[in-house]
C-alpha cells in the first residue's frame, strides 16, 4: 500500500511539473464576472488572513513559472501528508491494538 501512495505522489508531482507552466494568468470565472459587472474593486482590500501562497505563487521566487510550479509541489506534498495522516488515524481506529 505504501508503494501505491508513493507512486501516486510521484505522478501528482510530475503532473504539477508538466501542467503548472501552462497555468493561465487571466482572471478565473468568478473574477471575470466581477470585472464584467463592475464590482471587482469591492472585493479588493485588506485580507482577513495573509495567504502563504497568494495566487498560487511564492513571493520570494521572481520567475513566475518556477514560482507557480513550486507552490503546486508544496500543495501536493502537504495534501498527501494530510491525507496520509488522516488515513493512518482512521485505520488505527478500525483495528484497535490487541493486548
Amino acid at each position: 500500500m505504501k508503494k501505491f501512495v508513493i507512486i501516486c505522489l510521484i505522478v501528482s508531482a510530475a503532473l504539477v511539473l508538466i501542467i503548472a507552466p501552462f497555468a493561465s494568468s487571466w482572471p478565473d470565472g468568478l473574477e471575470r464576472v466581477a470585472i464584467n459587472l463592475g464590482f471587482i474593486e469591492k472585493g479588493e482590500g485588506q485580507p482577513l488572513l495573509n495567504s502563504p501562497m497568494p495566487d498560487y505563487t511564492l513571493n520570494f521566487i521572481q520567475n513566475e513559472k518556477l514560482s507557480t510550479i513550486s507552490a503546486g509541489l508544496i500543495g501536493v506534498i502537504l495534501m498527501f501528508l494530510l491525507a496520509y495522516a488522516i488515513g493512518v488515524l482512521l485505520k488505527g481506529k478500525q483495528n484497535p491494538e490487541k493486548n
